[in-house]
């Protein structure tokens, strides 16, 4: 058994609890492990690495985050009783720990490096994500795996227009903004934000703001490996060659591959080349060059086309940042033709096409019963999902064959990323009491399918009715970095996503941010690089959307009439028991009969979804009858179902469905204004009559009066007087004396 001296803990306060971070005594077989704990929240996160490298042309970096819904006191639901596949939020959560630490690896590793983040317990005031990053970049640091830097991350809320910290729960329900920032302790790596319309100039002080958290979270971790250096608990980097490489060779390639990529890249830029006739062309060119290379190269091949690839990147990258110009020959800050089209699909209840360059997107909206939101089995407080975005990329979108499989974490990315730009807009279930589905299909794909499916969301939604607070559009930002000169593009296409260094997606409406994500493979961007992306972003936004509205200007004011429509009506919840019946018994006939789908809710909300409007309104009116209540002093026309030597009984309000109605007791004495011998002379059973409710008896049985019915209608007979001469006078009342015995 370990001693105590042998483990590590240390802590720090962030957003005004504290954090530890231990390590020494768990999964000791792993590269490096921390526990970390932040107020009740705990995740343990280990690194690993392969001893071996794998030939691969990209760095083999997985991270996974692990819910264990035991940490919320959860038994999983469904057949099994455990943990499947991870939920979108899992997998949210793992791309946040892997877009900020992925740059900062060796460019030319190739050892599998895994990092596991599993969440042990949570405390919904301390975000486990946000335990998870520190703790990745932590059990990296002291693991053997080259991380040139660590990274700290933290969440930026804002409450009353004060920034704060790591939010908890009642803070984030009045705040305006949900922005993840993580970064090293001189630049910011990663950005992902959800905001209420938040201005650019609040935005980036946002960022600022969480990144100097960060620095104090980055020193803290710099802190810990070096005490567990000194405790034998931690590891020296190993080191990872670089692949061998031949200076001749280099210099016999370069130049000559330089130049004539340079006069391609250029007659493309002059000719505005399609994305095929431009990949054409330089696939012509490449092989050109490939073929002559090998020639005079003929061993090396691999080292051929590195070199190749070498002098692509670097003239494309010299020619925007010191000629200005783009390979399809727009501005920098140009955004490429836009096409815009709502309602091309004749049966759906709202769809829209968003074609921006090579870039296409069709996006579907689908309105739903309330009881069609999404359940959802997490960790987090929210059950439900009223809104949701899907996003599908298949491989025709880019002319390739490829297997077609579930959903992939890039995929479940950026239909997040569009859904969390539209959520912000979305009206209230009281204003529009609907579940809404809205599906992106990437049917061309040329940069930026994300925001093309942000801008085909807001079409489809506003073509199906949805009443959206405002109109959203996102745009792709893009950044070259050349030694101290930096380019920002506007609407970047694939080639300068693939070559770039930055890509900065905004979205949102005419008065702010809604949503923003960051991600960079370079070691952090400057404040400066910010504000020209923001600003330039902004401008990019504005005329986007202007093409939008352009076609559609305002949400339809009617929905699709192949849409449900909703109607909604509160009862008692004690009624709740009368509209279901035993066993379901009353509300199955009422679907049945009307064929409405209906939702009762446990306050007594009750939602009746019918695409024929007139069923919907059948089933209303038999709801109502069913949970009616008579109210004392109320006029009502009601059916005499019985009659008696003692009255009658009316039925006030009509049974519905073979159900009993409502009748109270109309007692002889309150028939009419005159003394009445027999009820048949007045009332006949069948017969429609006035009456009102004047109460209730001793065991709760309704009274009625038609009397006072007659009474309230102004048809009471007038009182007679006898004629003045005949009025007797009245004589004091006296009381005998008593007598005396």
């Amino acid at each position: 058994m370990l001693e105590e001296s042998q483990k590590l803990i240390r802590e720090m306060n962030l957003g005004g609890r504290t954090i530890s971070l231990e390590t020494g005594r768990l999964a000791k077989q792993a590269s490096g492990a921390v526990l970390v704990k932040y107020g009740d929240t705990v995740v343990i996160v280990t690194a690993t690495v392969a001893k071996n490298t794998r030939d691969i042309d990209f760095f083999p970096l997985t991270v996974d985050y692990e819910e264990r819904l035991y940490a919320v006191g959860k038994i999983p639901g469904g057949f099994i009783k455990r943990e499947g596949r991870p939920s979108e939020k899992a997998i949210l959560s793992g791309r946040l720990i892997d877009r900020p630490i992925r740059p900062l690896f060796p460019k030319h590793m190739r050892n599998e490096v895994q990092v596991v983040a599993t969440v042990l317990s949570v405390d919904q005031d301390n975000a486990p994500e946000i335990a998870a990053m520190i703790g990745a970049s932590a059990a990296l640091h002291i693991s053997k795996i080259p991380l040139k830097k660590p990274i700290g991350g933290v969440i930026v809320g804002r409450v009353d227009g004060q920034f704060v910290v790591n939010p908890m729960v009642r803070q984030a329900e009045n705040s305006d903004m949900h922005l993840v920032v993580a970064g090293t302790d001189d630049a910011v790596m990663m950005v992902e934000a959800g905001a209420k319309e938040v201005p650019e100039d609040q935005m980036l002080e946002a960022i600022m703001f969480g990144h100097s958290v960060v620095q104090e979270i980055v020193n803290f971790i710099e802190e810990f490996r070096t005490a567990a250096l000194e405790m034998g608990l931690a590891h020296e980097k190993m080191v990872v060659p670089e692949p061998e490489s031949d200076p001749d060779m280099g210099e016999a390639i370069l130049p000559k591959a330089e130049e004539t990529i340079r006069e391609a890249v250029l007659h493309c830029s002059r000719e505005k080349l399609t994305k095929k006739d431009r990949e054409a062309y330089m696939d012509e060119v490449m092989t050109g060059l490939k073929e002559s290379f090998l020639e005079q190269f003929p061993e090396n091949e691999k080292q051929v086309l590195a070199f190749i690839e070498k002098a692509e990147k670097k003239v494309v990258r010299r020619i925007i940042t010191h000629d200005k110009l783009r390979i399809d020959g727009r501005a920098v800050d140009e955004v490429r033709p836009i096409s815009v089209e709502a309602g091309v699909l004749p049966r759906t209840h709202g769809s829209g096409l968003f074609t921006r360059g090579q870039t296409q997107i069709l996006t579907v909206a689908t309105l739903g019963c309330v009881s069609e939101e999404q359940i959802l089995d997490g960790l987090g407080l929210d059950e439900t999902k009223r809104y949701m975005h899907h996003y599908n990329f298949p491989p025709f979108s880019t002319g390739e064959t490829k297997p077609m499989r579930s959903p992939g974490r890039r995929e479940i990315g950026h239909g997040a990323l569009a859904e969390r730009a539209l959520e912000p807009m979305i009206p209230s279930e009281e204003v529009f009491p609907y579940t809404l589905r809205v599906v992106s299909e990437a049917l061309e794909s040329n940069g930026s399918t994300s925001m093309g499916s942000v801008c085909g969301s807001t079409l489809s939604l506003m073509d199906a009715g949805v009443p959206l607070k405002a109109p959203v559009a996102g745009v792709a930002m893009g950044l070259i970095m050349e030694e101290d000169q930096f380019t920002v593009l506007t609407d970047i296409q694939g080639l300068e996503d693939h070559l770039g260094d930055m890509d900065f997606k905004v979205a949102g409406t005419a008065n702010g941010i809604t949503a923003l994500q960051m991600d960079i493979k370079i070691p952090g961007i400057t404040r400066e690089v910010f504000e020209q992306a923001l600003a330039q972003a902004y401008r990019g936004r504005m005329h986007i959307m202007g093409e939008m509205l352009k076609v559609i200007p305002e949400p339809r004011p009617e929905i699709s009439q192949y849409a449900p429509s909703i109607l909604r009506t509160t009862i008692h919840p004690d009624k709740i028991r009368d509209v279901i019946g035993p066993g379901g018994k009353i509300i199955k006939k009422l679907v049945e009969e009307t064929g409405a789908d209906i939702d009762i809710e446990d306050d007594g909300r009750v939602f009746i979804a019918a695409v024929d409007r007139e069923k919907g309104k059948r089933a209303l009116q038999i709801i109502q009858s069913i949970t009616a209540e008579v109210e004392v002093g109320k006029l009502y026309e009601g059916k005499v179902t019985r009659v008696t030597d003692f009255g009658c009984f009316v039925e006030v309000i009509p049974g519905v469905m073979g159900l009993q109605g409502k009748e109270g007791l109309v007692h002889i004495s309150q028939l009419a204004f005159q003394r009445v011998e027999k009820t048949e002379d007045v009332v006949k059973e069948g017969e429609i009559i006035t009456v009102k409710a004047t109460g209730y008896d001793h065991q709760g049985r309704l009274k009625l009066s038609r009397k006072e019915a007659l009474r309230d209608m102004g048809m009471a007979p007038p009182v007679e007087e006898a004629p003045a001469g005949e009025r007797k006078e009245r004589r004091p009342f006296s009381r005998p004396k008593p007598t005396k015995e």
